[in-house]
């Protein structure tokens, strides 16, 4: 009977690895990023919500196949000399490495994730409805769907932003100042109009205004205000994986400010990088079959049933 229990305890722990996820966060911008990850309300946290990442790193996340959540990239972090954690864009203000349930402050590039949602289809996004940091790309492994395909924004907006939303790092020195993230007009002006609240607070009376078109425009696929839905959700069957990838393409606009902030701050900067990654190389991505690890597993869990099965008439 205990060898009964001991295969009951084994298959159950392979199954609860088939059903896991992944996500995997590369940095191929120029400069160093900090991830932060928070979970929704109400879905326990990940076993990491907030790390670095130099020029080049990955790091890979596993998360229950119910998960909810988003992440971000941090950029300019800092520690001071009393100890505090602080970034110029996306802080989350834990005041530490790790964001531990507080989520980014404005302006922030956004991947938002429901997995296993309605119909069992996971639904995801990049979304600039908070502004913009960072380029981001997100694409699903060894999901299907006509909707299963890649999302993000990879177009600097950064150089792009009307000065109205624009976010300087304050060059300093008399050097000029480096735009380090472009608000959403929501954040700026802080209007209903924008923030599709109060008496635009529906699809039928909030619409696109000329700054969220300015976003869209830019980056077509992600969220640019709140009622963006139409041709910014995507959803993915058969619980794919996923890799979501900071500065697919090649952005300079804050290597240079970071090289300024070196000689003020502790903050760690990468060196040049010449490698890239094309969105239209990325949408290619989505139509990835599984690693032949959870077809491993997969097998492995089946196998132990199976024997479990045929043991379980000798008691």
């Amino acid at each position: 009977m205990a060898l009964v229990f001991f295969f009951i305890i084994l298959s159950n722990s392979f199954f609860s690895g088939v059903m896991s996820r992944t996500f995997t966060i590369t940095n191929k911008c120029e400069y160093t990023v900090w991830p932060g990850i928070l979970s929704n309300a109400g879905v326990s946290p990940l076993p990491t919500t907030g790390f670095v990442l130099q020029k080049g790193e990955s790091r890979t996340v596993d998360a229950p196949s119910s998960w909810g959540g988003r992440f971000w990239g941090r950029t300019l972090c800092s520690t001071d000399s009393d100890g505090k954690f602080s970034c110029v864009t996306g802080d989350c203000g834990s005041g530490k490495l790790e964001c531990s349930g507080t989520g980014a402050a404005p302006p922030t590039t956004l991947a938002e994730f429901t997995l296993d949602g309605s119909g069992g289809l996971d639904f995801y996004d990049v979304s600039l409805v908070d502004g913009y940091n960072v380029q981001m790309l997100v694409v699903p492994q060894g999901g299907s769907g006509q909707n299963c395909s890649s999302t993000g924004c990879v177009v600097d907006l950064n150089d792009k932003c009307p000065s109205e939303l624009r976010v300087n790092n304050s060059g300093g020195g008399g050097e000029e100042a480096v735009a380090m993230g472009c608000k959403s007009a929501c954040e700026a002006f802080q209007k209903p109009e924008y923030c599709c609240s109060g008496a635009f607070g529906s699809p039928d009376t909030c619409k696109p205004s000329s700054y969220s078109r300015i976003f869209k425009s830019a980056c077509p696929r992600a969220y640019s205000y709140a009622y963006d839905d139409k041709t910014s959700t995507f959803t993915c069957a058969k619980s794919p994986n996923y890799v979501i990838t900071f500065c697919p393409s090649p952005n300079a606009s804050l290597r240079s400010s970071e090289e300024k902030s070196t000689q003020t701050t502790t903050t760690t900067s990468g060196s040049t990088s010449s490698s890239q990654m094309v969105y239209e190389g990325g949408l290619n991505e989505s139509s990835g079959s599984p690693s032949t690890c959870d077809l491993g597993s997969r097998a492995i869990a089946v196998a132990l049933s199976l024997a479990l099965c045929r043991m379980w008439r000798f008691f």
